[in-house]
């Protein structure tokens, strides 16, 4: 099968079309025919030698995937040859074919295309498992979303806001921040320009929010304290600004706030089949009825995988870069 491999640590053009063997599955696995397959910052930081891959996962970079079930350990898993499915897998999607955990696995939502079906598992299985499961976000509550029109960023804001809360969404330019508006914040900010601490204070009415989505991390962290309600919640998925923060500790006592974390890719099946069991049930209903949908910002083949990564290196996207495999 063609594939693309990262031949050595380094920049976009490390990305090279490759013969790889098809890949072989294990128990629990279905092999999948791959018509598309997401790009996400996790495979940049794998290019640039910055993201291990897990033990026992492929090499080829690609977290996320779309098409046709065509073997493997079907038996029991749900589905059938034939079946069009998009999956979350712990790398091998810039290929052919790619093998995925049954259980990582979910339709394709009704009127969706592949591409755009492509475009969901990395950051809806992300952002379901740290601002609903972590963080806990019910009731009333509002989301302040760092990165609104990054992958993560438009998921974030359509799936809260479609759930019911007030979100929140910083964006590096006005015209950024206006396009969080059309996908549900009721305030994009502009953090080259503005306060984001005192924008949803001032909103909140001097209360702040009730939970925050990092990516940022670094001298971002003492403010996103500043900016929480009472028992607000900050949930770090990525560390774009830094690993490391000095906050005021006293604040977190006295408030009783809550600074959490993690990472998805190592964690085992068994977790990542509850996070698709959620999905298929509140979520996927509101992406066949149209309250939340794909944001495709640029589609590339896939032997032009390194344009796509510059492209995501360059920030000027809005939503997910996907490659169609033909």
């Amino acid at each position: 099968m063609r594939a693309i491999e990262i031949t050595q640590p380094g920049g976009p053009e490390v990305l090279q079309l490759c013969e790889r063997p098809m890949p072989e599955t294990r128990a629990g696995e279905v092999l999948i025919r791959v018509h598309a397959a997401g790009i996400n910052r996790p495979d940049v930081l794998q290019r640039t030698g910055n993201y291990p891959v897990p033990p026992g996962a492929s090499d080829l970079p690609g977290l996320e995937v779309a098409g046709e079930i065509v073997g493997g350990d079907i038996e029991g898993s749900g589905f059938a040859k034939g079946d069009m499915v998009c999956a979350l897998v712990q790398g091998g999607g810039y290929a052919e074919y790619c093998a995925a955990p049954a259980a990582q696995c979910l339709p394709i939502p009704k009127g969706l295309s592949a591409v755009e079906a492509a475009s969901l598992p990395e950051t809806f299985f992300t952002v379901w498992s740290n601002v609903f499961d972590r963080a806990r976000l019910s009731g009333n509550e509002t989301l302040l979303v760092q990165g609104g029109t990054s992958g993560i960023g438009v998921t974030a804001i359509q799936m809260a806001t479609a759930l019911g809360h007030k979100v929140y969404a910083t964006a590096g330019s006005d015209d950024k921040c206006r396009a969080c508006e059309s996908l549900g914040a009721v305030r994009g900010i502009n953090y080259r320009s503005e306060d984001f601490v005192q924008v949803v204070k001032e909103a909140a009415g001097g209360r702040g929010v009730d939970v925050v989505l990092d990516m940022v991390g670094g001298d971002y962290l003492p403010r996103e304290l500043s900016s929480l309600a009472d028992d607000g919640r900050i949930v770090i998925i990525a560390l774009l600004g830094g690993a490391k923060a000095q906050v005021h500790l006293g604040e977190i006592l006295r408030r009783r706030l809550t600074v959490t974390g993690s990472t998805l890719r190592p964690r085992p099946v068994e977790f990542k089949r509850a996070i698709a069991q959620k999905l298929r049930e509140n979520v996927w209903p509101l992406i066949e009825s149209g309250k939340i949908r794909p944001v495709i910002f640029k589609t590339f083949p896939l032997d032009a995988a390194k344009d796509a990564h510059a492209l995501m290196e360059s920030s000027t996207h809005v939503g997910k870069i996907v490659l169609e495999v033909k």
